[in-house]
């Protein structure tokens, strides 16, 4: 229990590693010298059915880490193991070539110390002629004297006319016999001697027989597993495996002869027969290894080997003739097609217990890689020509455009967001095959870099926005045509806003394994999928939005600007339009000031161009609007002349002017909250903006709420306001005009304790 205990520890740590710190900390109880795996167990026991599941499926993660531990360390010493069991074969057939030299040496000194003379040994005549064999000590020979004469003639005949088996037995039958009488000494020392040395002759001629025999083209199928089997019963194993996975690589060779790879081939055809031909011949050349040798660990390492190396000559076969054009290209489908083919070729090897697959992703990646970067290149060329020349007006997809299946209401966009989405949905179909070789991170990084290339470019289409976009990566000296209106420059957030939101994350679900086949019969691995693949979507959509943010700050900046200054550099709102209020009481008429109408005017027609180009996206209108209030409102509040204008100025705010300003914030929170984009940090902004008016006020030595009229007169100049600039008709009213000087008086007169947070 112990050593599981410490196992289950040092699984849970590597598992650790990359399950981040959350399983890091559940991780501490195992690491521990005292985690007793029983006690564990048992104070587990009172879980209830919901917290044993999720035990079970926290186990289950470590599991699979530790797995994928498992699998990453075995492939990183793999080649070591190979090698080292290689040298460890090697070794053993040494070993067993010196056990036989050693057999035979003591085979010589057992005769020599039963009194053989060392004359007897001298010649081949005086042990291999049968006349002197059988009159020696001028006695009858036996039976078994008579065979052994003969044995060595049979033996010949045998392997002239290559039968085998018989052969086979025959030395087997020879070994026993001679084995036997070395034991019970029914056979002269001589004889003796002369039966074990031809044993050993004729083995050695059938070995090479059989070597031969194997390495022959005509040699196939059954005849050269029985060559390569009989040279193993010979006890030569290391050198008939080796013949073995050679006689199936002389064979595959052949048949490549006929294999003539062009530069007008279809690398996909070209890719498909020669994985056909090679994986074909490292199947067989592994099933007949295991019928012959079964699972020995020398035997199977060579073949891992063998298989490794013949995969590595293929992938650069591959590379070479299929892959390295389509990549220079950016034919990323082509590319992904012959990378399929290869793989699904290679993966029907894991039946057999050979995992190729990793070698082909490994040599493939740099090809595959070069041809995604030139495909998106492409992607970012084509459309950076579209946008020279989009008109930027909201249109449906052409007629016979193919549109995924799976968006059921088609979008409106300019022509180049088009060219974009449609470019897009290819690239994600394209790459759909190659999510084996976990290439899905590079994809999305690789496809938001094209996206922000994009968004710079919308950017640089915005008027007055050449010089700021100068220093944008990505944007670079592409000419993009000018959005010169209102209804042009929203449609570039239309653009952006809908293939960030919505175009560009559905078609990235593609690259999820979620929506691959092997995936959805197993529920475990999906759900565990989902939870590991979620916040990376989430986190590349967020960096798509943040990137569409560019370009609407850059957006209400623009027009911020374009209502805040004249073409000449002056500001239409400053100080002195309140400051000198107070000098000019008879031509007082209230009303919020020119900026704040215009200011309400363009977002007026700002939100009649987003109903129409954002129809199901509303809330991404209403966030425009208050971005593009919120931009001059900040700017006013951080407009350090202005301040020090009201506040240390020459002249000091007047009760008129305090009024007029108290009316333009009070305008734009009432239109801003009709307008359904009154925000919250809107509404503080515009109350401290009061508040610091209301204090430089006070500083005069005056109450600023005995000068202000009560809420409800604001609220009605403001409504009254609104209903004009709108073009609504105007309300009778027989009491009196709001904006009279009489209302003023009567207004100012009423003392109020007026709230700043009501305000």
């Amino acid at each position: 229990m112990s050593a599981a205990a410490k196992t289950a520890r040092s699984r849970a740590a590597a598992a650790a590693e990359n399950g981040g710190a959350k399983i890091e900390e559940g991780l501490n109880l195992f690491k521990s010298d005292k985690f007793d795996a029983d006690v564990y167990v048992k104070s587990k026991c009172s879980l209830n059915e919901k917290e044993i599941r999720q035990l079970c499926s926290y186990l289950l993660d470590l599991k699979r880490a530790s797995a994928e531990e498992m699998r990453k360390s075995v492939y990183a010493n793999y080649a070591a193991f190979i090698r080292t069991s290689k040298e460890i074969s090697d070794l053993e057939g040494e070993l067993s070539s010196i056990r036989n030299l050693l057999s035979t040496q003591a085979t010589l000194i057992h005769g020599l110390a039963e009194g053989v003379h060392i004359d007897s040994l001298k010649g081949s005549e005086s042990f291999a002629s049968k006349n002197d064999l059988l009159n020696l000590e001028n006695k009858e020979p036996s039976d078994l004297e008579k065979w052994s004469v003969e044995f060595p003639d049979l033996l010949d005949v045998l392997l002239a006319e290559r039968r085998i088996d018989e052969a086979l037995t025959a030395l087997d039958e020879g070994e026993h016999l001679a084995a036997e009488a070395k034991q019970t000494k029914t056979l002269d020392p001589a004889m003796l001697i002369y039966l074990e040395n031809t044993i050993i002759d004729r083995r050695q001629k059938l070995a090479d027989q059989l070597a031969e025999a194997a390495c022959q083209p005509s040699t196939r199928g059954a005849e050269l597993r029985a060559a390569i089997s009989a040279l193993k019963k010979l006890g030569d194993g290391p050198r008939a495996h080796s013949l073995l996975l050679n006689a199936h690589y002389q064979r595959y060779q052949y048949s490549m002869q006929s294999l003539r790879p062009s530069s007008t081939s279809y690398g996909g055809a070209y890719t498909a027969a020669l994985s056909q031909l090679v994986f074909s011949a490292i199947a067989q050349a592994a099933c007949d290894s295991l019928a012959i040798f079964g699972k020995e660990t020398a035997y199977t390492s060579e073949l891992v080997m063998w298989a490794t190396r013949q995969t590595e000559a293929f992938a650069h076969l591959v590379k070479r003739h299929a892959l390295a054009s389509s990549a220079a290209a950016g034919g990323l489908r082509a590319a992904a097609e012959c990378v399929q083919i290869a793989l699904g070729h290679c993966s029907l090897l894991e039946a057999r217990g050979l995992a190729l697959c990793p070698v082909l992703i490994k040599l493939f990646r740099p090809s595959v890689e070069q041809a995604l970067d030139a495909n998106l290149k492409r992607i970012e060329e084509s459309t950076a020509a579209m946008a020279a020349a989009d008109d930027w007006v909201l249109t449906y997809p052409p007629m016979g455009t193919r549109q995924p299946s799976s968006m059921a209401l088609q979008h409106r966009l300019t022509t180049s967001a088009h060219r974009f989405n449609l470019m897009v949905q290819d690239f994600f179909e394209d790459v759909g095959p190659l999510l084996s070789m976990q290439l899905g991170g590079k994809m999305l990084e690789g496809l938001f870099q094209v996206f922000n290339s994009y968004v710079s470019m919308l950017i640089k289409a915005l008027p007055g926005s050449m010089e700021e976009e100068a220093n944008f990566e990505g944007s670079g000296n592409k000419i993009v045509r000018m959005a010169e209106n209102e209804a042009q420059q929203i449609a570039l957030l239309a653009n952006a806003s809908l293939l960030a939101d919505e175009l560009l994350p559905r078609a990235a679900m593609k690259v999820s394994p979620l929506n691959q086949a092997n995936y959805k019969d197993d529920p475990r691995r999906r759900h565990s999928d989902r939870q590991n693949r979620n916040p990376e979507q989430r986190e590349w959509k967020r960096r798509l939005v943040i990137s569409v943010d560019r370009l609407k700050d850059t957006f209400c900046r623009q027009h911020a600007l374009d209502l805040i200054f004249t073409e000449d550099g002056d500001s239409h709102l400053n100080a002195d339009m309140y400051l000198n209020m107070d000098g000019n009481v008879d031509e007082l008429e209230w009303f919020p000031s020119l900026i704040f109408q215009e200011l309400y005017a363009k977002l007026n027609r700002m939100a009649s161009i987003a109903a129409d180009m954002f129809v199901g996206r509303q809330r991404f209108a209403t966030l425009l609007l208050m971005r593009l209030t919120e931009t001059v409102i900040l700017w006013l509040s951080e407009d350090q002349s202005f301040w020090d204008d009201i506040e240390e100025g020459p002249k000091p705010l007047g009760p008129l002017g305090l009024q007029q300003f108290y009316l333009d914030m009070k305008f734009v929170i009432c239109f801003a909250s009709q307008g359904h984009y009154l925000s919250r940090n809107l509404h503080r902004v515009v109350n401290e903006i009061i508040s610091k008016a209301m204090a430089a006020f006070a500083a005069t030595g005056m109450d600023p709420n005995s000068v202000l009229p009560e809420d409800d007169w604001f609220n009605d100049i403001c409504q009254e306001a609104i209903d004009r600039l709108s073009g609504k008709p105007k309300a009778m009213n027989g009491d009196r005009e709001l904006n009279s000087p009489t209302a003023s008086v009567s207004a100012q007169s009423i003392s109020s304790v007026r709230s700043h947070s009501s305000s």
